[in-house]
């Protein structure tokens, strides 16, 4: 069962079959503890973020679209708006981090299914990396962090345009590059 595809195991643990579920959570849990822990900063309440993550993972399965993503995305996307909800409920914000270490993202234990999401996953952290500071600083912020434009423009002294103005700019030249990429 350890060799069965991501969208397989889903489907076992979103009928409920606790064996496959085991399974789906030991693939996973790394990447969304990983996750939670950068978002929150507190190992305690990331572990409660990952455990509500797998929760609503299995309640909202039916909402799973393959055509829009891998399951590991939406996994991770779930994952995202529950640690988002975490810091609202608390009524604080997560604190900008640096860099998110790519084995946060990529479980490397099941090297068979993952060495193509572990390249594209190093290859979008080593464009991250190519970045200006300013302007990865301010696309983490907004895409990982869930922070608004005018919070991060109140939490740098920078002017809300000039903020918004780092995220566009970093989105275009990471499209630009993976477009080349792809090429």
């Amino acid at each position: 069962m350890d060799d069965a595809s991501d969208e397989a195991l889903f489907a076992g643990y979103a009928a409920g079959d606790a064996d496959v579920a085991a399974v789906f959570v030991r693939r996973f849990q790394t990447q969304v503890y990983g996750l939670a822990l950068a978002i929150v900063a507190v190992p305690s309440d990331a572990e409660d973020i990952a455990q509500e993550a797998f929760v609503r993972a299995w309640r909202y399965a039916a909402s799973f679209d393959a055509r829009r993503g891998s399951v590991a995305a939406w996994l991770l996307r779930v994952t995202r708006n529950v640690a988002l909800d975490h810091l609202r409920a608390q009524k604080r914000r997560a604190e900008p981090i640096g860099e998110v270490p790519v084995d946060l993202l990529v479980d490397t234990d099941d090297v068979a299914d993952t060495i193509g999401r572990h390249d594209d996953v190093a290859r979008a952290a080593s464009l991250m990396r190519s970045l200006p500071d300013a302007q990865r600083e301010a696309l983490v912020g907004v895409t990982l962090l869930g922070l608004t434009t005018r919070e991060i423009s109140r939490m740098t002294s920078v002017p809300r345009a000039t903020i918004k103005t780092r995220v566009r700019l970093a989105l275009r030249k990471l499209r630009g590059e993976l477009e080349a990429l792809a090429e």
